[in-house]
């Protein structure tokens, strides 16, 4: 099991590596990949990873795909009598991502973060934002969002800088996971 380092972790404060185009689907990144995911959803509440937090000072992040599946379910497209075989949706790849435009309206929001836990705090992000990256297959693409996923893909760009929320977060409070008995 890959582990997910935490804040201590000086991994965590560099600023990540490009990635060669050339080297995307070689087997090192696709094993990389792999990995990242097998970290991610290791963590019932995790959204995405950034290459750093499983130590690997690299230019990528992925988004769970379960992020756009919850949407799926909350908005009737599951009958009532359905259960949930999901996933439905890939989880996103970018790799050597550029925030291309941020939108000016801002909103505070709660966050945390998988390398920081139990912290959560309310950080400033843009409510719309669009990246540039590369995919898995090392296909260029380019996505806009709002929400959300505006704000996965900020958290995310900053984790490769070697920025973390807690550095322009207000606000912060422990969120401890249930107690066996609750």
């Amino acid at each position: 099991m890959v582990k997910i380092v935490q804040k201590e972790n000086p991994v965590l404060r560099k600023i990540s590596k490009e990635v060669d185009i050339s080297d995307i689907t070689k087997p090192k990144i696709q094993k990389l990949l792999k990995d990242m995911s097998e970290a991610l959803h290791s963590q019932d509440d995790g959204v995405a990873i950034a290459a750093p937090q499983i130590g690997k000072s690299l230019r990528i992040f992925m988004v769970s795909g379960r992020i756009f599946d919850e949407d799926f379910i909350q908005n009737g497209n599951l009958a009532k009598n359905d259960s949930y075989k999901g996933p439905y949706h890939p989880d996103l790849v970018f790799i050597n991502p550029t925030l291309k435009k941020i939108s000016k309206d801002k909103k505070l929001t709660d966050e945390g973060c998988l390398s920081i836990r139990p912290i959560f705090g309310k950080v400033l992000r843009a409510t719309k934002a669009t990246i540039e990256a590369y995919n898995e297959k090392g296909e260029k693409i380019t996505r806009g969002a709002s929400g959300l996923l505006a704000q996965i893909f900020q958290h995310e760009t900053d984790h490769l800088e070697g920025i973390l929320f807690t550095d322009m977060a207000k606000e912060l409070y422990d969120v401890l996971p249930p107690k066996a008995d609750d």
